[in-house]
């Protein structure tokens, strides 16, 4: 079992944010989150984290209620890395990435071997090897992303939440770290935007629209031209590899109609 959320709403100032979402993934992977600016795939996730509390509905770690479970115990589980990731310390890059070890450690106590093993093993999967000594406040914004990564990596989780990773990102590391996340024997679940990204290496899409789910399933089931004409307001042609079955998404440049309501 993993983590899942069944019909699980949010509210904040009067406003439905997240509208009665189940989410199912399947153990060891990749599940896709899509859907247009505000359509609450970052709530989402900060639910599926236990960062907030849902008003309607339950988020599950295998099977028990995230609210029954301690921190610590959540913690060692599940990572997050947020869309905005950051520190209030001007840490070097290295003790960042420490940071991920924090759960499974008692306060006050030296590095054990297997901290090392696990903070080395996050620093090379993220080619941070260069970095280590740097400051926080010197490094670019990929940089910084790249590093909150790792720290989540280092945390060792079985179950890995990703609010748009590939932000700030150019396209070489965009694809490494994907590659990376769906290699991974984790269970995962990525917010993006990028919908040839999502093609790619998500083995599963939910697709998020004023909250509620709209769309789920394979990416070539999910995404057709009237998926995206209608979620995200734009025209689009969609193709699959005869061979892989691959899925590959071209935006049509012209301007297109008002998107439909979203029923």
């Amino acid at each position: 079992m993993t983590v899942h959320a069944r019909e699980v709403s949010w509210s904040a100032g009067g406003r439905l944010i997240v509208d009665a979402v189940t989410l199912e993934v399947a153990p060891g992977s990749t599940l896709g989150l899509l859907g247009p600016n505000g359509s609450g795939k970052s709530s989402l996730l900060r639910l599926l984290a236990g960062l907030r509390r849902p008003s309607g509905g339950a988020v599950l770690l295998d099977e028990h209620d995230l609210r029954d479970l301690r921190r610590r115990h959540v913690a060692r589980r599940l990572a997050l890395v947020e869309q905005h990731a950051g520190t209030e310390l001007d840490l070097c890059v290295l003790d960042i990435v420490r940071l991920g070890r924090i759960p499974h450690r008692r306060a006050w106590t030296p590095d054990r071997p297997e901290d090392d093993r696990a903070v080395a093993a996050a620093i090379a999967s993220t080619d941070l090897q260069d970095k280590l000594a740097q400051s926080w406040s010197t490094l670019s914004g990929g940089e910084r992303q790249r590093v909150q990564i790792a720290r989540a990596l280092a945390q060792e989780p079985r179950e890995l939440l990703l609010d748009e990773p590939t932000n700030h990102l150019d396209i070489h590391h965009q694809l490494d770290l994907l590659s990376l996340v769906a290699a991974l024997p984790v269970t995962t679940v990525v917010a993006l935007h990028d919908l040839n990204l999502a093609a790619m290496f998500c083995d599963q899409l939910v697709v998020l629209a004023a909250g509620r789910v709209v769309a789920a399933g394979t990416p070539a089931a999910v995404l057709t031209p009237e998926l995206i004409q209608r979620v995200y307001g734009v025209r689009a042609v969609v193709t699959a590899d005869p061979e892989t079955g691959a899925v590959a998404v071209r935006f049509l440049a012209h301007r297109s109609p008002p998107r439909s309501p979203i029923p």
